[in-house]
Parts: structure tokens; sequence; C-alpha cells
């Protein structure tokens, strides 16, 4: 029983600091997701404002999938809904 009972208090250990590792990982993607997300969003917004200007008709909406393209993807996920945008003016 005390072997056992060694051997779970060392795994509970490990699991914590596993946990411990997990956590701080997580914290810093959520801030670069949120990060990534703000900042597409702002020239997501102005890139709107430039093709509005310029009589153009193409404009990425705002919805929780462009969101979560922005925050995952980063500026490529940007500039490929843009892309998916202007092949459908061609």
């Amino acid at each position: 029983m005390d072997m056992r009972m060694g051997i779970l208090a060392v795994a509970g250990v490990c699991i914590l600091v596993l946990l411990i590792g997990i956590i701080k990982k997580k914290g810093e993607f959520l801030l670069n997701f949120a990060t990534r997300t703000v900042v597409c969003l702002i020239v997501a917004y102005f890139l709107n404002s430039l093709f509005a200007a310029r009589g153009m008709d193409v404009a990425v909406g705002v919805n929780p999938i462009s969101v979560l393209t922005f925050g995952s993807l980063g500026f490529c996920g940007m500039l490929a809904l843009y892309g998916i945008l202007l092949l459908q003016l061609l």
C-alpha cells in the first residue's frame, strides 16, 4: 500500500506541474489570439473603408466566423477572406 501511495503522489505532482505549464501556455495563447483579432479587425475596418471609397463592393463582415479566422490565422486569414471576396468579383 505504501508503494502505491508513493507512485500516486509522484504522478499527482507530475500532473500538477503539467497543468501549471498548460495554464501558462493557455494564457499566452489567449493573449496572442485576442491581439491578432483586434489588430485584424482594425485593419479590416480600414480596408473595407478603402474599398468602399474606391467603389469596390468588397467588405469582410464582422461575424463569429471572421473573428475566429482573424484570431486563429491572423493576417493570412484576413488576406484569405479578402481573396475569396475578390475572386467572387471576377
